[in-house]
């Protein structure tokens, strides 16, 4: 794995529309056709055509259509109104610009817009959306290292799984459960998507620091490995103090460097216990051990937490309050299963972290298992719950049933905790220390 190769190039896709408008600044040339663009532009779905319209030029293509850059340093491409945040409580619309070319194809009667570019120009973007320009550079090194690893074993999955004959199955549905893990197998016609299901990523619309550039050269081609193949390097915000295991979030694989890490060099009495009994994790939940995302200094936070992230004040230890009501009409509403009125919530199984890997929806019509963690976190919510690892509290108040749901932690728990790692990183640990400590037994490789 050390010799060299290449930069790889991405295919990364924003959002699907029947019309797209956008901006090409600068000159863009369709590659087909040969012809030249820029301007204000729209590209529509019409008679199973793409419809390309520029400042008064058009063309009608068959899909894809690819518009590439003459000058790839000084030119970009503006995409209006792209939804970020999807299905998050800060969802919301904004114009975004972006380097490389822009390809669009015809996916359910609607046009894809997707952004081609070098693995390493999208690091950039990437570190810079998920990371203020204010993190530590050992921070941002090592998000780089697990923010490339991440999207070349995803590549890798996705090519392996086009050229083999092997089904890739994310339900599993009975009469009396129903599992679901989310992943990225679905996006057959690019790598990756652009919202926070694979990585955040929005161009060059927040504009890359020094220190950003400068941690992506100092790691530039460098991946975490082990025994020779690439990590599947995952990360979220809080574990709230443990993390948890792939195959209790995905699918049932194990991966020896994503096992159950105390987030601490100190292990306490409550995290190093067995959270996978109800009794432990409920103890777990109640307490705030002395772990290194249980913080509560703004200078750390701003490093992992954008503006529209800060507007969770709460994320180590956390309540969601329901009445019964309440938590019946949104469960109805989410799953699309009408459980009647839900009298309880119980604990089915706990992941190595207390998340709960599956949940037992008790209703006066219907009873039902759900899972994996994603699926109760998408049940339990209007956008989604921080996490799965809660507990129920029922309460009588003016003779109404209140469900309490008390949790720990933001995010799936599998891999890098970013705010962990912020806090790593401000004590004085070095990136390679910051990624030992999340992927045990992993090793650095320089890929290219």
């Amino acid at each position: 794995m050390t010799e060299s190769r290449e930069t790889p190039e991405i295919q990364v896709g924003i959002f699907s529309l029947e019309e797209i408008n956008f901006t090409l600044n600068g000159k863009f040339m369709e590659e087909s056709s040969r012809k030249y663009f820029t301007g204000k532009c729209t590209s529509k779905y019409s008679g199973r055509k793409i419809v390309l319209k520029c400042d008064g030029i058009s063309l009608e293509s068959d899909s894809p259509l690819i518009l590439a850059p003459l000058d790839i340093e000084k030119s970009s491409f503006t995409l209006h109104a792209v939804t970020i945040g999807v299905d998050f409580h800060w969802q919301r619309k904004e114009d975004q610009v972006f380097k490389g070319s822009i390809k669009f194809l015809i996916e359910d009667n609607k046009i894809t817009a997707i952004n081609v570019l070098s693995v390493e120009d999208y690091l950039t973007s990437v570190i810079s959306s998920e990371m203020s320009a204010t993190s530590s550079e050992e921070l941002l090194k090592a998000h780089a290292v697990i923010s490339r690893s991440w999207l070349l074993a995803q590549i890798k999955k996705r090519r392996e799984l086009k050229t083999t004959d092997r089904e890739y199955d994310t339900n599993f549905k009975s009469e009396n459960e129903i599992i679901k893990w989310y992943d990225r197998e679905d996006h057959i016609n690019f790598d990756v998507c652009a919202d926070d299901h694979c990585q955040r990523y929005q161009g060059i619309t927040r504009a890359s620091s020094p220190v950003v550039v400068s941690a992506i050269k100092a790691t530039y081609g460098t991946l975490l490995t082990y025994e020779g193949s690439i990590c599947d390097t995952r990360y979220y915000k809080c574990c709230g103090g443990v993390t948890e295991l792939f195959e209790n979030v995905w699918e049932p694989v194990n991966h020896p460097y994503l096992k159950k890490v105390t987030d601490s060099k100190s292990f306490s009495v409550s995290t190093d216990a067995d959270l996978t009994k109800e009794e432990e994790a409920v103890r777990y939940i109640k307490d705030e051990p002395d772990v290194f995302c249980n913080t509560s200094d703004s200078r750390i936070l701003n490093q992992v937490l954008n503006d529209y992230d800060q507007e969770t004040a709460d994320f180590f230890r956390w309540k969601v309050t329901y009445t019964k009501e309440e938590l019946s009409e949104l469960v109805k509403k989410r799953t699309g299963i009408d459980f009647g009125i839900i009298n309880d919530l119980v604990p089915v199984e706990r992941g190595v972290s207390g998340r709960l890997i599956k949940l037992r929806i008790e209703g006066s019509k219907k009873t039902l298992i759900i899972g994996k963690e994603l699926e109760i976190r998408k049940s339990l919510s209007s956008s989604h719950l921080y996490s799965s690892c809660f507990y129920v509290e029922k309460t009588i108040k003016d003779k109404e049933t209140i469900f309490v749901l008390h949790g720990a932690g933001w995010g799936h728990g599998v891999g890098l905790c970013q705010i962990g790692a912020a806090v790593m990183g401000a004590k004085g640990y070095s990136y390679r220390e910051i990624l030992e400590h999340y992927f045990p037994g992993a090793a650095l490789e320089k890929f290219y």
